[in-house]
């Protein structure tokens, strides 16, 4: 069974940059995308950015688009995001998720088969 580990995280203020990471315990024959998803209070869970795992090709949500970065390191079985311009409205609680599916299915949450426990940011003046 896969199991991931988000580190990272915490409090910065309006416009600087933090970096979060997302351990695999093993690789997965069938792990296709690896992405973030962040779920404030009382909201529901969206995605943030994808990456395909073997090809390394990207995908973000337009509200991050341009100003955070998710990249892989395979032999290490890391994903990490890269946030900069950080804003008020990214406070969430961050969670990293392995999916088996399809290209189409990566933006919903509901496709991925393993997650992390989550790793909070909260940006803040």
């Amino acid at each position: 069974q896969v199991t991931l580990v988000e580190s990272g995280g915490g409090l910065a203020q309006p416009g600087q940059s933090l970096r979060i990471s997302c351990a695999l315990s093993e690789r997965t024959l069938d792990l296709r995308f690896m992405g973030w998803f962040r779920q404030a209070p009382e909201k529901e869970r969206e995605f943030v950015a994808a990456i395909n795992w073997n090809g390394g090709h990207t995908y973000y949500s337009e509200s991050v688009k341009g100003r955070f970065t998710i990249s892989r390191d395979k032999v290490k079985k890391i994903v990490s995001l890269e946030m900069a311009n950080l804003e008020p409205g990214d406070t969430a609680t961050y969670y990293c998720g392995g999916s088996t599916s399809i290209l189409s299915t990566i933006r919903e949450h509901r496709h991925y088969k393993y997650w992390g426990q989550g790793t909070q940011v909260t940006v803040s003046p």
